[in-house]
């Protein structure tokens, strides 16, 4: 394989070049990486997926398919496989990071105009969100509170003012990168990351999720909103 590593080095003096990373955390996703990774690199984009010790064929399919892999050799959730895949990308050049899911919810049109907004120097952090006025197909109502209440327990505990805090579709500058240091390995991850880049120039711009059966069976039950919840009051506690 291109490589699939357990551990790596990180050298952040490199400087900045024209390479986008597209970093792609997924768990026995056999069945739709293909798609994902080739979405990517037709683009002209380097796919960076990190299997989070998937038990199918996950790691070997993105690798097939012209992905960097790096494999975690125990589960340790969306946070960690983020921060696996910022770690890498930081010791090597780059111009834009991308967070992208791995369970077809996300689009590159989206991230292009992300990337953009970076390359073009309006922000460090560009956001995608759900409620800025473009419909996201096929979300539960269920979803949308949900995702609501998280964005309004964001602005109110961080400070910034955002719509969907939980979006995982996002493009960091290396400054941004080099500020990211997640510490909640699962879904809690996405509030950290919101705390962290505050002092930032942040942007939001409208994306178009796209839910279906496949990503709904693999996203986020109501009854997470709890245990994100307790992750964050958790670790205030611990700092």
């Amino acid at each position: 394989m291109n490589q699939i590593l357990h551990n790596h080095s990180i050298d952040s003096g490199h400087e900045e070049d024209s390479t986008i990373f597209f970093i792609v955390p997924a768990f026995n996703e056999a069945g739709i990486i293909e798609s994902i990774v080739q979405s990517i690199a037709k683009e002209g984009f380097k796919p960076v997926v990190i299997d989070d010790c998937s038990s199918d064929q996950t790691a070997q399919i993105a690798y097939d398919n012209g992905a960097t892999v790096l494999r975690h050799p125990i589960n340790l959730g969306q946070g960690a496989a983020i921060q696996t895949g910022i770690d890498f990308c930081l010791s090597k050049k780059f111009s834009v990071l991308v967070t992208f899911d791995a369970d077809g919810q996300h689009q590159v049109k989206d991230a292009k105009k992300m990337i953009a907004c970076i390359l073009n120097g309006e922000a460090d952090i560009v956001c995608g969100s759900r409620f800025l006025g473009i419909h996201a197909v096929g979300m539960p109502p269920i979803r949308a509170f949900m995702l609501k209440m998280a964005a309004l327990y964001t602005r109110f505990s961080i400070g910034l003012p955002v719509t969907d805090a939980h979006n995982g579709l996002r493009a960091l500058s290396r400054l941004a990168a080099l500020n990211i240091h997640i510490t909640q390995n699962r879904m809690a991850h996405a509030s950290e990351i919101m705390a962290q880049v505050k002092t930032l120039r942040f942007k939001e711009i409208p994306v178009e999720i796209l839910y279906s059966d496949y990503s709904l069976a693999k996203g986020q039950r109501m009854s997470n909103a709890l245990n994100i919840f307790l992750d964050l009051l958790i670790g205030k506690f611990l700092k």
